[in-house]
């Protein structure tokens, strides 16, 4: 070989490492171009069959990695990475909805999924409409020629309604319609989409399976071969590419995922029990309560339930009460999202966000994480003080 001068050396270096090395983590690739034998090998190599890699974005050794584990956990066949759980929810919604086409969820959706909806409506000549959480197996009757897609969400992320999955599975499947299910509540872990008639599942990876409230990502996972190709030339086309680093460092949380998840579960009861017995708080939205809507469903189809749940103040407390109850807590940041270690809170105007919703009150939603409980209830009981002591206006 010619040899390099300085320049050319420091681009085209001869080193290679030696085989055999191996350690738990998975490697790290970083590519955006990625290297061709040959041209034959460029030729032959098909992204969308995941027999060759072609380019970063269509996946490297560590995407491919994370894909096929999520997908074990999930019990699917097929998984694709997207940038955030919001990302792979628009994925889903462009490789499946058409201009003319009407798609369905639940009133109680995760709320950018919400105002996705009203984008596809106004901008794209989609219908999207809303329907009652609770309706099972009546959503039939909601099923037009050109309905083509049900979201469903189990339970909803802020109100906790548990929904009768298999029952809108059943009702979707006899009009030939798809159904997605946002299963980021239960990790995939506590429940079972695909045996309840799911075809498409949905998760925010950024919750419990990164665990460290630092990584945005999300997925979706399918069994169907023909599915998951609609569903990867959105993601080709939308270019749905997330970084190798952070595919690592969710990849290095998934050994403690289940673990970390029940803790987050018996946490989140113990503190949820000690809450109920408040006469601050008129109810307690856990789905394993019997009092809270689609208890039933839950204990029928569900196997846990992690760390996240809502209470209702009772309605003699104003906002401004509720607002200083959230910001006297000590061990609970205020802030978005949920999964990881740390402790949130934080308050919605659910009244505003739900036009049929009839309960009273302000409601509050808690993200249990890995603290000691007992310090929490310590934390919460001083904070309820603290609103105690202020007047209403």
């Amino acid at each position: 070989m010619t040899k390099k001068r300085l320049q050319t050396q420091i681009i085209h270096t001869d080193y290679v490492p030696p085989e055999g090395f191996a350690a738990f983590p998975s490697a790290i690739h970083h590519a955006s171009t990625v290297l061709f034998k040959n041209v034959a090998a460029m030729r032959s190599g098909d992204w969308k069959e995941k027999n060759a890699y072609t380019y970063g974005l269509h996946g490297t050794p560590t995407t491919f990695t994370l894909e096929a584990r999520l997908a074990e956990i999930e019990g699917g066949n097929h998984c694709l990475l997207a940038p955030s759980g919001l990302a792979a929810i628009a994925m889903c919604n462009f490789a499946l909805l058409k201009s003319g086409d009407d798609v369905l969820l639940p009133d109680n959706v995760y709320s950018p999924n919400r105002d996705l909806a009203r984008w596809l409506s106004t901008d794209f000549g989609i219908t999207a409409r809303l329907y009652d959480p609770m309706i099972g197996a009546d959503i039939v009757d909601l099923i037009q020629p050109n309905t083509k897609l049900i979201w469903t969400e189990a339970p909803g992320s802020v109100s906790m309604e548990v929904p009768d999955l298999p029952a809108i599975c059943a009702a979707a499947k006899q009009k030939g319609v798809l159904v997605a299910l946002d299963n980021t509540w239960s990790a995939g872990l506590a429940l079972r989409g695909f045996d309840l008639g799911v075809d498409i599942v949905m998760q925010a990876l950024t919750k419990y399976q990164s665990g460290g409230s630092d990584v945005l990502m999300g997925c979706l996972t399918t069994r169907d071969k023909l599915l998951h190709e609609r569903l990867s030339m959105a993601h080709m086309r939308l270019g749905m590419g997330v970084s190798a680093d952070d595919t690592y460092l969710v990849l290095r949380n998934l050994p403690t995922l289940k673990i970390r998840f029940e803790t987050h579960d018996a946490s989140a009861r113990k503190v949820a029990t000690w809450l109920k017995t408040r006469p601050e708080i008129s109810k307690v939205l856990h789905p394993a309560f019997k009092d809270c809507p689609g208890h039933e469903n839950w204990k029928r189809d569900f196997t846990g339930a992690g760390g996240l749940f809502s209470v209702l103040f009772d309605e003699k407390y104003t906002e401004a009460q509720t607002d200083n109850f959230v910001d006297s807590l000590e061990l609970f940041g205020i802030g978005y999202s949920w999964g990881g270690a740390h402790s949130l809170c934080i308050p919605y105007r659910i009244q505003a966000m739900r036009k049929n919703w009839k309960e009273k009150g302000t409601l509050v939603r808690f993200n249990i994480g890995l603290e000691d409980p007992d310090d929490l209830v310590v934390d919460i009981e001083r904070a309820l003080a603290a609103m105690n002591g202020i007047s209403g206006s």
